[in-house]
């Protein structure tokens, strides 16, 4: 059998993304190779021993984290179960327990001196867009020319990580930004941040990575921006500034309510700014 054909063709006959497939093959494309190098065994002879040994192994190896782990357990379980049709059970190898960090987000005022002083017209539009409408970094990419509508100011988002289409803010600080680039860009009719090479496809999502750490260097800051550090600004400032939760998972387009509450306690005046009720204990509030 080719296993990992067999991978990909039941990954798109569930329907996921083009993202998830690479992301899948990864690991799972490392586990064959564990088997023949190490093991020499097919994949239905695996035990559960072995399979833990497997999962210790790519660990101590490649040196990863506990939740990049479970991204290779759920791997080996997809891969079990429609590619060995074989059943998985869940407690022979138990998913890791992990670590939460909240993500570094710039200040109001540290986003505005990023953007507006980035030199080059393509990476300052696809920044803007990132924090003023807080899309992901794929979103940007994959923007069409009929997607911005200006009339009532807000962006189309086809196929968004959830599977759903959505409407997203469209900031008229950014529709400038926008249009110079347009203009200055051969006005663009299709993708509006196309190839270089190729007019039909969209740029790469690993095309702005590098510029941002590049001005990053220019202005003399640390390295701490991603993508997507924008797009957390744009949820931690639009709670600084008043907007509700439930508004702000819709216009970002959160599943559950339960990951735009990370905002509250990124925001300066969320979680910070509560006073304790000891401290409002004696008949007053204390220094």
């Amino acid at each position: 059998m080719d296993y990992l054909n067999t991978f990909r063709e039941m990954i798109s006959l569930r329907g996921l993304t083009g993202h998830t497939l690479k992301s899948y093959c990864t690991y799972i494309r490392s586990y064959l190779g564990y088997l023949d190098s190490f093991l020499h065994k097919s994949p239905e002879d695996i035990s559960w021993d072995e399979l833990r040994d497997y999962i210790l192994w790519l660990q101590k190896s490649r040196g990863l984290s506990d939740r990049t782990v479970n991204c290779a357990i759920s791997q080996l379980r997809f891969f079990t179960m429609y590619v060995l049709h074989k059943p998985w059970d869940p407690t022979q190898i138990p998913m890791r327990r992990f670590d939460t960090y909240l993500p570094f987000v710039p200040s109001q005022e540290e986003t505005w001196h990023f953007i507006s002083t980035i030199p080059d017209l393509k990476q300052k539009a696809m920044v803007a867009l990132l924090y003023s409408s807080g899309l992901r970094i794929g979103e940007v990419c994959s923007l069409r020319y009929g997607d911005i509508s200006r009339p009532d100011m807000r962006i189309y988002v086809a196929h968004g990580k959830n599977r759903s289409d959505r409407y997203a803010l469209l900031s008229r600080a950014a529709l400038d930004i926008l249009t110079q680039y347009w203009f200055a860009y051969e006005k663009p009719m299709g993708y509006l941040f196309p190839k270089q090479r190729g007019q039909d496809q969209p740029i790469d999502t690993f095309f702005l990575s590098r510029h941002i750490h590049a001005h990053e260097d220019r202005l003399g800051w640390p390295r701490r921006l991603t993508c997507h550090s924008f797009r957390h600004a744009c949820g931690t400032h639009l709670y600084e500034n008043g907007t509700d939760l439930f508004t702000i998972k819709e216009l970002l387009g959160h599943k559950s309510l339960s990951s735009t509450l990370i905002y509250v306690h990124l925001a300066r005046n969320g979680t910070a700014n509560a006073i304790s009720p000891f401290d409002r204990m004696g008949g007053g509030t204390h220094a």
